[in-house]
């Protein structure tokens, strides 16, 4: 295929950034994710779910919504990606912070400790759909609450998994980085380019 071009599931501006930086050409395909008119996507994990299994069901899912839309508007065919990420403590999913009072207790729960990125990504063309799934982890140093606060008053830490941005400011509070950069961005760019040369997509 040498049009590398494919549509993006997604609205968020680090996976664009992402797949420009590797050479992708997208056309973006937006899903419902407002509660109140409707989730074309239910992210609720599932009763005893694993973080990881739950991060590739719902980027697969979110697939195949976007592939139905391809072929109800009769739109050019390309494949569609979407990904999903998850953050994840002992054990437990922490998701994007309510409010600002919210995101400084995640921010103090992950203070001073290790946690999980899970970021997993889907590729659907017709009734082909692949996944795969990136798990990295993460350290951060003692924050004091004044810290905290400033990085809150920033505007940074809302709309995103673990009410940060390690692209962002936040990156002054990683000690330690195990596994992919780029998935804890949100789009895990070798499994990306893995999954893509399936459809005969080949990046860079």
């Amino acid at each position: 295929m040498a049009d590398k071009r494919i549509y993006l599931a997604s609205r968020s501006p680090r996976r664009r950034e992402l797949l420009k930086q590797i050479g992708v050409s997208f056309e973006l395909l937006l899903l419902r994710e407002d509660a109140r008119r409707g989730v074309d996507v239910d992210e609720t994990p599932l009763p005893g779910e694993a973080p990881a299994d739950c991060a590739v069901r719902i980027a697969r899912a979110k697939t195949e919504v976007a592939t139905t839309r391809v072929v109800q508007r009769r739109l050019q065919l390309y494949p569609v990606l979407a990904a999903d990420t998850t953050v994840v403590r002992d054990d437990a999913v922490i998701g994007k912070p309510r409010d600002a009072g919210h995101a400084a207790q995640i921010l103090a729960a992950l203070a001073g400790r290790e946690h999980r990125v899970i970021t997993a990504v889907a590729v659907a063309m017709r009734d082909q759909v692949e996944s795969s799934v990136s798990v990295s982890s993460i350290e951060f140093r003692a924050l004091s609450p004044a810290e905290i606060q400033r990085y809150i008053a920033s505007g940074e830490p809302f709309d995103k998994a673990g009410a940060y941005a390690i692209q962002g400011r936040a990156a002054a509070f990683v000690t330690r980085i195990g596994g992919s950069y780029s998935g804890i961005m949100g789009l895990p760019l070798a499994e990306t380019a893995e999954l893509l040369q399936k459809f005969g997509i080949e990046v860079l």
